[in-house]
Protein backbone atom coordinates (compact mmCIF):
# COMPACT_ATOMS: atom_id res chain seq x y z
CA UNK A 1 0.00 0.00 0.00
CA UNK A 2 1.61 3.57 -1.20
CA UNK A 3 1.49 6.09 1.70
CA UNK A 4 0.03 9.56 1.52
CA UNK A 5 2.58 12.20 0.35
CA UNK A 6 2.92 14.81 2.99
CA UNK A 7 3.53 18.02 1.12
CA UNK A 8 7.17 20.00 1.80
CA UNK A 9 6.51 22.62 3.85
CA UNK A 10 7.65 26.03 1.36
CA UNK A 11 9.84 28.58 2.03
CA UNK A 12 6.61 31.03 3.10
CA UNK A 13 5.70 27.82 5.79
CA UNK A 14 9.40 27.51 7.23
CA UNK A 15 10.42 31.12 7.30
CA UNK A 16 6.91 31.77 9.35
CA UNK A 17 7.67 29.00 11.78
CA UNK A 18 11.24 30.03 12.15
CA UNK A 19 9.54 33.27 14.06
CA UNK A 20 6.57 31.37 15.87
CA UNK A 21 4.24 32.40 13.33
CA UNK A 22 1.45 30.56 11.56
CA UNK A 23 0.82 30.98 7.94
CA UNK A 24 -2.62 32.26 7.52
CA UNK A 25 -4.74 32.08 4.19
CA UNK A 26 -4.11 36.13 4.34
CA UNK A 27 -0.35 35.54 4.82
CA UNK A 28 -0.22 33.14 1.85
CA UNK A 29 -2.91 35.02 -0.49
CA UNK A 30 -0.59 38.40 -0.31
CA UNK A 31 2.75 35.82 -0.62
CA UNK A 32 0.99 34.67 -3.75
CA UNK A 33 0.00 37.11 -5.02
CA UNK A 34 3.72 38.90 -5.19
CA UNK A 35 4.45 35.33 -7.02
CA UNK A 36 2.21 35.46 -9.35
CA UNK A 37 2.76 39.29 -10.19
CA UNK A 38 6.67 39.42 -10.22
CA UNK A 39 6.69 42.83 -9.61
CA UNK A 40 3.64 44.60 -8.14
CA UNK A 41 3.35 47.62 -5.82
CA UNK A 42 1.15 46.92 -2.22
CA UNK A 43 -2.10 48.80 -4.18
CA UNK A 44 -1.74 45.93 -6.99
CA UNK A 45 -1.24 43.27 -4.26
CA UNK A 46 -4.40 44.25 -2.43
CA UNK A 47 -6.24 44.28 -5.47
CA UNK A 48 -5.30 40.52 -6.64
CA UNK A 49 -5.76 39.08 -2.95
CA UNK A 50 -9.07 41.34 -3.06
CA UNK A 51 -10.33 38.91 -6.58
CA UNK A 52 -10.38 35.90 -3.44
CA UNK A 53 -10.90 37.60 -0.65
CA UNK A 54 -12.58 41.19 -1.00
CA UNK A 55 -12.35 42.16 2.85
CA UNK A 56 -8.38 41.89 2.94
CA UNK A 57 -7.54 45.23 3.40
CA UNK A 58 -4.77 47.46 1.93
CA UNK A 59 -3.02 48.15 5.60
CA UNK A 60 -2.79 44.05 6.27
CA UNK A 61 -1.20 44.07 2.84
CA UNK A 62 1.27 46.67 3.62
CA UNK A 63 2.03 44.86 7.16
CA UNK A 64 2.21 41.53 5.80
CA UNK A 65 4.29 42.58 3.19
CA UNK A 66 6.85 44.01 5.25
CA UNK A 67 6.78 41.09 7.70
CA UNK A 68 7.64 39.02 4.60
CA UNK A 69 10.69 41.14 3.96
CA UNK A 70 11.84 41.25 7.46
CA UNK A 71 11.42 36.85 6.60
CA UNK A 72 13.21 37.25 3.69
CA UNK A 73 10.61 35.73 1.74
CA UNK A 74 9.82 38.80 -0.66
CA UNK A 75 12.31 42.04 -1.19
CA UNK A 76 11.29 45.79 -2.09
CA UNK A 77 13.00 48.40 -4.52
CA UNK A 78 11.56 52.05 -5.40
CA UNK A 79 11.11 52.22 -9.15
CA UNK A 80 10.13 55.43 -9.19
CA UNK A 81 8.23 58.42 -6.80
CA UNK A 82 5.17 55.86 -5.64
CA UNK A 83 5.13 53.12 -3.40
CA UNK A 84 7.38 50.38 -3.24
CA UNK A 85 7.74 47.48 -5.71
CA UNK A 86 8.16 44.00 -4.44
CA UNK A 87 9.19 40.66 -5.79
CA UNK A 88 9.70 37.25 -4.61
CA UNK A 89 13.07 37.56 -2.84
CA UNK A 90 14.77 34.48 -4.26
CA UNK A 91 14.01 36.01 -7.70
CA UNK A 92 17.69 36.50 -8.58
CA UNK A 93 19.10 39.35 -8.39
CA UNK A 94 18.44 42.13 -11.65
CA UNK A 95 18.16 45.13 -12.90
CA UNK A 96 14.69 46.57 -13.10
CA UNK A 97 13.93 48.42 -16.86
CA UNK A 98 10.87 50.31 -15.97
CA UNK A 99 8.75 52.14 -19.15
CA UNK A 100 8.16 55.48 -18.46
CA UNK A 101 5.12 55.29 -21.21
CA UNK A 102 3.40 52.04 -20.40
CA UNK A 103 4.73 51.39 -17.04
CA UNK A 104 5.82 47.90 -18.04
CA UNK A 105 8.82 46.06 -15.48
CA UNK A 106 11.53 44.07 -17.35
CA UNK A 107 14.92 43.27 -16.07
CA UNK A 108 18.05 42.66 -17.05
CA UNK A 109 20.98 40.50 -15.74
CA UNK A 110 22.68 42.02 -12.75
CA UNK A 111 25.80 41.14 -14.19
CA UNK A 112 25.39 43.44 -16.94
CA UNK A 113 26.10 46.20 -14.35
CA UNK A 114 29.20 44.88 -12.98
CA UNK A 115 31.74 47.12 -14.82
CA UNK A 116 29.58 50.31 -14.52
CA UNK A 117 29.40 49.37 -10.34
CA UNK A 118 33.29 49.16 -10.42
CA UNK A 119 33.89 52.65 -11.61
CA UNK A 120 31.47 54.26 -9.15
CA UNK A 121 33.13 52.73 -6.52
CA UNK A 122 36.43 53.20 -8.11
CA UNK A 123 35.63 56.70 -8.96
CA UNK A 124 33.60 58.10 -5.99
CA UNK A 125 34.10 55.53 -3.60
CA UNK A 126 30.61 54.49 -3.07
CA UNK A 127 29.54 51.03 -3.28
CA UNK A 128 26.35 50.60 -5.21
CA UNK A 129 23.88 48.04 -4.47
CA UNK A 130 23.25 46.51 -7.82
CA UNK A 131 20.26 44.39 -7.09
CA UNK A 132 18.69 48.22 -6.49
CA UNK A 133 19.49 49.18 -9.87
CA UNK A 134 16.54 50.51 -12.23
CA UNK A 135 16.86 52.05 -15.44
CA UNK A 136 14.15 54.04 -16.97
CA UNK A 137 13.44 54.53 -20.65
CA UNK A 138 11.30 52.94 -23.15
CA UNK A 139 10.25 49.29 -23.64
CA UNK A 140 10.76 48.18 -26.89
CA UNK A 141 7.10 48.19 -27.30
CA UNK A 142 6.76 51.48 -26.87
CA UNK A 143 10.47 52.44 -28.35
CA UNK A 144 8.90 51.06 -31.87
CA UNK A 145 5.54 53.02 -31.12
CA UNK A 146 8.05 56.09 -31.01
CA UNK A 147 10.14 54.62 -34.15
CA UNK A 148 6.90 54.48 -36.34
CA UNK A 149 5.46 58.02 -35.23
CA UNK A 150 8.26 59.82 -36.09
CA UNK A 151 8.63 58.39 -39.34
CA UNK A 152 4.92 58.68 -40.56
CA UNK A 153 5.57 62.58 -39.33
CA UNK A 154 8.50 62.52 -42.17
Amino acid sequence: MERPRVPTPSALDLALRSRGLRATPQRRLINDAVVVLGHATPEQVCLRVQEVAPTVSLSTVYRTLELLEELGVVSHTHLGHGAPTYHPADHADHIHLVCTRCGHIDEADVRLAAEFTERITGDNGFVLDPAHLSLHGLCAGCAGVREASAASRR
